[in-house]
């Protein structure tokens, strides 16, 4: 079983598997990508001043595209469908009180 496959089982049901498996469509895609940017150097040396170096644009993309990634994984862990007993947050319960 592929990654994609793992992560679907794992993520979806029948609610929320038309919302999610985009989301898990481009997290398999931002970990691909940065894999292949792991292999770039993320420093350019100058040759002749090697105190003088600056991040590549391979290192300027691997720093963005690790965010995103970090960002959709906060969103997936939310939707853990094995783990139904998952504690409110407390600033959630308190807007409900309040809503209500």
């Amino acid at each position: 079983m592929d990654r994609e496959a793992k992560l679907k089982e794992y993520l979806c049901n029948e609610e929320n598997k038309g919302l999610l498996e985009p989301v898990i469509d481009e997290f398999i895609f931002l970990e691909e990508k940065l894999t292949y940017l792991k292999t770039l150097p993320f420093i350019q040396v100058n040759k002749n001043n090697p105190g003088k170096q600056r991040a590549t644009p391979a290192a300027k993309q691997y720093k963005e595209l690790l965010q995103q990634y970090t960002n959709i994984l906060k969103v997936l862990q939310r939707y853990d469908k094995n783990n139904e007993n998952q504690e409110e947050s407390p600033l959630r319960k308190w807007v409900n009180q309040h809503i209500k």
